[in-house]
C-alpha cells in the first residue's frame, strides 16, 4: 500500500499537466480513473511513437492508471461520469485545455452533494486577462515566459526544447495544489477548488532571472549555444569521448578548473576572477581550454572533478541513462509495459524511503482497468476552523535549505499556510544573501539587499543558530522535537556530522518527515559531487535531444534544475506529510535533484528502450505540428514562436498569410502533407513576420485562432499584461530594499492569488520571538547567546569569522 492508496482520483479532459499530476498520485498508490472518449485521449497519438505506434509521452504520463471509456453521445454517459466523480476524492480537470469529448457535467450539483470533493482545473492562461482566450502550445508558453529567447546562437533564431516541459512543470504545481488540499481536508473536512495556470506555472523556472534582471538592470542577451549570463563557463563541451557539463560559479571553482587543465595563466589573470568578468573574454578563454578538454574522456574529467570539488558531470546519451545501474537501483529508471511492448521509463523522483513509490507499471489500453489493491476510503472529517483556513495551517517546518531549490520548496509550503522557520548562522547565512565577506559588503549590509533571497523566503520566520556549537545544536533539536518536517539541501554529510541525521531525529520525533535534497542522492556513489541547477540539467539526458540534428547537446537554461528540484521536493514532502497525518509515522526522503530532471527526457527513454534507435532531433521544428518554429519580427532580436497544433488551425494561418490556395489545397490539410513543403511555408511566415512588430504579429495570429507567443526576455514578464491583469506580480515593502515585486503561486482558490502574508525576513529577525515565545528562553539567556555568537542579526566579516574559529578551537 502506498502513501496515497486511500485516495480516489478521476481525471477528465486531455492535458499533459493534468495527466502528469494524476500520475504522481498513482505513483504512491492512489486509484486513478482516467476518462477517455472511444478513440482515446488525443495524447495517445503524440510523438515519439513506439514501433507499434504507441505514444511514449502518453505512456510516461499514464502508467498505473485505469481507463474508463465514456461516449459523450451516449445518453447514460453524464450520469455514469457523475457517479464516478461523486465517489472520488479528487477531480483533476483538463477540459479547458482539450475537452476530449468529455460528457457534460453539473459540477455545482456534484459539489453540493459531495462537499469534500477536491477539484483542480487547469487552463493555459487563467480565466481572465488579455491572453485568456489565446490558443497555446508548450513552445508558445515557454516563449512568453522567457525560456526561449536566451537559448541558442547569437545570430539566428533562438532554440527551444521539445514539447511537454510545461506539462511537467504545471503537473508538479497541480499535484502541490491537490495534495495540499487533501492535507487540509484532513484537518477541516472541506473540499477545495483550485484553478491552475500553465503559463504561470512555467514562470517558476524564470522567476530567478526575472528578478535578478530587476535588481541589476536589463543586461541579459543571448550569447551563444551553451553560454548563459551571469557566469562563465556554464556549458557543455566536447571531450576525447563524450560530452562534459561544466559549471564554475565561485572563484575557487574557477581556479580549480584552470589547475585541472594546466592553464595557470588563466587562473592567475586578475581580469577573470569573477564569472561575469569572464563573460567578456569568452572566445579567448575557450580557445585555450577546449583543446585541453579533448585530451581526456568525459568520465575521466568527472573523476578528476570529484577530487577537486568542481561541479562537472558527463552529459549522457539516452542509451547511457537506460543502462545506468544506479538509476535502475534507485527507481529513477523503471520497467514499463505498453500493450505487448516492454521498455523503460523515468520513474517517480519523489524517493520516500518509508513508503516508496511504485517502480514502473503498465499503461492502460483504452477502457482497461488496472488490478490494484484498494483499501477502504478515508472520508473527510466534519468542517471546522472556518472557511478561510489555509490548507497547511498547523504544519511546522524547520528549514535548513539555502539558495533556490530548497527555499522554493519551503516557500511554497509557507505560502500555503505552514509555519516555516528558516535557520541560518551569522557565520554562514543563506548563500543567496551573498558570499562576499569583505568589509564593504558586510558593513553596508548588502546581504540584506538581495532580491533573489527575498523572493525565495517570504512568509517565513528566520533565526540564526551556530550549529557547530552545543548551545546552537541543542536549540535546533528542541525546535525539531515538535516539528512536522525538516528540509535541507546541504551536501549529504553536513547534518549527520552535526548530529542531526535522520537516525537521531527520528528517535527524538517519530512523526518527523525529513528530506535531504542533494544532487545525486544520499546513497549515490556520486553523493559528494558538487552541483548547481545547470549541472542537474547537464546530467539529465535532456540536452541530448535538444538542438539540430548532428549538433552538440544543448542546455535550455542557466539553472533549470533548481526550480524543478524544489517543486519535486515539495511534492515529495506533501506526500509524506499526508502519510504521517494518517499514521503518525514520519520518514526520510532521499531526493536526488539530478533525477528530478529526467522526466523531461522520459519519452525518448521509453522509445529508445523499445526500438533502440537514437532520438530524432528536430531543432525548432516539431514531429507532429507543421509549421512550427521561431520567426524574426521587426526590430533588433525580436522573435515569435508560431505553431499550427491542429489541422483545423492550418487554413486560418494560410488565409492570414494571403495564401488562399494553400488554405483550400487538399494535399495540405494534414501535417504530413504540409511537411513536404515545410521550408516553403516557413519562408512565407518569415516574410510575413519580418515587417511586423512581435506583439502585433502575435495579436493578429491569435485573433485568427493560431497559436503564437512572443519570445520574451525574463524581465519583460514584469510588464506582461496577462500577469498584471491577474495580479500575479505582488509588491512588498521590506527593510533595506523598499518596494520590490514578488511572484505568486500559479494556482488560486479565488479570483485572487494567495496573498503574501509575511515580508522576507532579515538575518535573525525572529530570534527573540522564537527563542522566547516558542522555546521559553529568558531575556538573560537570549542576551548571553548573542554575546557568545550563537545567535545574531549581522553577518560576520572574513576576519571576524577567522577569529571566531580560532577562539572556539
Amino acid at each position: 500500500m502506498g502513501a496515497l492508496s486511500h485516495l480516489r482520483i478521476v481525471e477528465i479532459g486531455s492535458a499533459a499537466a493534468i495527466s502528469y499530476c494524476a500520475r504522481l498520485f498513482a505513483d504512491f498508490g492512489a486509484t486513478v480513473q482516467k476518462v477517455e472518449p472511444p478513440a482515446g485521449d488525443p495524447l495517445r497519438r503524440a510523438a515519439p511513437l513506439s514501433p507499434r505506434g504507441e505514444s511514449a509521452w502518453f505512456a510516461f504520463l499514464n502508467f498505473n492508471k485505469s481507463s474508463v471509456v465514456l461516449d459523450r453521445w451516449d445518453a447514460s454517459a453524464s450520469s455514469r461520469l457523475t457517479e464516478l466523480i461523486e465517489s472520488c476524492d479528487i477531480l483533476l480537470d483538463g477540459r479547458d485545455i482539450d475537452a476530449a469529448d468529455c460528457p457534460p457535467l453539473d459540477l455545482a450539483a456534484i459539489k453540493q452533494k459531495h462537499p469534500g470533493l477536491i477539484h483542480l482545473e487547469a487552463d493555459w492562461f487563467g480565466d481572465v486577462g488579455p491572453y485568456a482566450s489565446f490558443a497555446a502550445t508548450d513552445s508558445t508558453i515557454r516563449a512568453l515566459t522567457g525560456l526561449i529567447k536566451l537559448v541558442g546562437p547569437t545570430d539566428g533564431p533562438p532554440m527551444h526544447a521539445p514539447d511537454f516541459q510545461t506539462g511537467i512543470l504545471a503537473g508538479l504545481w497541480g499535484f502541490i495544489a491537490a495534495s495540499s488540499s487533501a492535507l487540509g481536508r484532513m484537518q477541516d473536512g472541506r473540499g477545495r477548488a483550485s484553478r491552475l495556470s500553465i503559463f504561470e506555472s512555467t514562470i517558476a523556472v524564470t522567476e530567478y532571472i526575472m528578478f535578478e534582471s530587476f535588481s541589476r538592470g536589463d543586461v541579459m542577451r543571448r550569447i551563444g549555444v551553451n553560454r548563459f549570463w551571469p557566469t562563465f563557463p556554464v556549458g557543455i563541451y566536447e571531450t576525447r569521448q563524450g560530452w562534459l557539463g561544466v559549471t564554475t560559479v565561485t572563484p575557487a571553482q574557477w581556479r580549480s578548473f584552470c589547475e585541472m587543465l594546466g592553464l595557470l595563466e588563466l587562473r592567475d589573470d586578475p581580469r577573470l576572477f569573477l564569472g561575469v568578468d569572464r563573460l567578456q573574454h569568452v572566445e579567448a578563454i575557450e580557445a585555450k581550454f577546449l583543446p585541453r578538454l579533448k585530451q581526456r574522456t568525459a568520465n575521466e574529467w568527472f573523476a578528476e572533478g570529484l577530487k577537486r570539488k568542481i561541479p562537472i558531470v558527463p552529459v549522457p546519451e539516452i542509451a547511457e541513462l537506460i543502462a545506468d545501474e544506479e538509476k535502475r537501483a534507485r527507481g529513477a529508471i523503471v520497467p514499463i509495459t505498453i500493450g505487448d511492448e516492454r521498455g523503460f521509463s523515468a520513474g517517480s523522483m519523489q524517493r520516500l524511503t518509508g513508503t516508496p513509490p511504485r517502480r514502473g507499471g503498465k499503461v492502460p489500453a483504452i477502457g482497461e482497468q488496472q488490478e490494484l489493491q484498494t483499501p477502504p476510503r478515508v472520508l473527510p472529517l466534519p468542517e471546522r476552523n472556518g472557511p478561510n483556513r489555509l490548507p497547511l495551517e498547523g504544519i511546522r517546518v524547520v528549514d535548513f535549505s539555502m539558495g533556490w531549490a530548497g527555499p522554493i520548496c519551503t516557500r511554497t509550503l509557507a505560502d500555503l499556510g505552514a509555519d516555516v522557520i528558516k535557520i541560518e548562522a551569522i557565520q554562514y547565512p543563506d548563500w543567496w544573501r551573498g558570499v562576499d565577506r569583505r568589509p564593504a559588503y558586510v558593513l553596508e549590509k548588502m546581504y540584506e539587499k538581495s532580491v533573489r533571497y527575498c523572493i525565495m523566503n517570504r512568509n517565513k520566520r528566520a533565526i540564526t543558530l551556530d550549529l557547530t556549537r552545543p548551545q546552537g545544536l541543542n536549540l535546533a533539536k528542541r525546535l525539531l522535537a515538535d516539528a512536522d518536517l525538516v528540509v535541507d539541501n546541504y551536501s549529504v554529510e553536513v547534518l549527520p556530522k552535526l548530529g542531526l541525521g535522520y537516525d537521531v531525529l527520528s528517535k527524538l520525533n517519530p512523526k518527523l518527515v525529513m528530506m535531504s535534497m542533494s544532487a545525486f542522492g544520499a546513497g549515490s556513489v556520486h553523493r559528494d559531487c558538487r552541483a548547481y541547477g545547470s549541472t542537474l540539467e547537464q546530467g539529465s539526458g535532456l540536452p541530448s535531444v535538444v538542438g539540430d540534428a548532428g549538433g552538440s547537446p544543448v542546455m535550455s537554461h542557466t539553472a533549470f534544475g533548481d526550480a524543478v528540484g524544489g517543486l519535486n521536493g515539495c511534492a515529495a514532502v506533501l506526500t509524506a506529510l499526508i502519510h504521517a497525518k494518517l499514521t503518525g509515522k514520519g520518514q526520510f526522503i532521499d531526493l536526488a535533484q539530478i533525477e528530478c530532471m529526467m522526466p523531461f527526457a522520459a519519452p525518448w527513454i521509453i522509445a529508445h528502450s523499445i526500438d533502440g534507435r537514437p532520438p530524432t532531433k528536430y531543432g525548432n521544428r516539431h514531429p507532429d505540428f507543421v509549421p512550427h518554429g521561431c520567426f524574426r519580427c521587426a526590430g533588433e532580436d525580436n522573435w515569435i514562436v508560431i505553431a499550427v497544433s491542429s489541422d483545423a488551425m492550418w487554413p486560418k494561418l494560410a488565409t492570414l498569410l494571403g495564401r488562399a490556395d494553400w488554405a483550400s489545397d487538399e494535399t495540405l490539410k494534414t501535417a504530413d502533407g504540409r511537411r513536404r513543403i515545410e521550408s516553403e511555408i516557413e519562408a512565407a511566415i518569415a516574410a510575413w513576420t519580418a515587417g511586423r512588430d512581435a506583439e502585433e504579429a502575435m495579436n493578429l495570429l491569435q485573433a485568427a485562432g493560431v497559436a503564437a507567443g512572443v519570445a520574451r526576455l525574463p524581465i519583460d514578464l514584469l510588464r506582461d499584461p496577462q500577469l498584471r491583469a491577474r495580479g500575479f506580480i505582488q509588491e512588498v515593502n521590506r527593510a533595506f530594499i523598499g518596494k520590490h515585486p514578488q511572484p505568486s503561486m500559479p494556482f488560486r482558490e479565488s479570483a485572487h492569488p494567495f496573498p503574501i502574508r509575511g515580508i522576507p525576513p532579515t538575518l535573525g529577525e525572529h530570534n527573540y520571538e522564537i527563542l522566547s515565545g516558542m522555546l521559553g528562553l529568558s531575556d538573560t539567556e537570549i542576551e548571553q547567546l548573542e554575546r557568545d555568537g550563537i545567535i545574531g542579526t549581522e553577518m560576520l566579516m572574513e576576519e571576524e569569522l577567522v577569529k571566531k574559529k580560532q577562539a572556539t578551537g
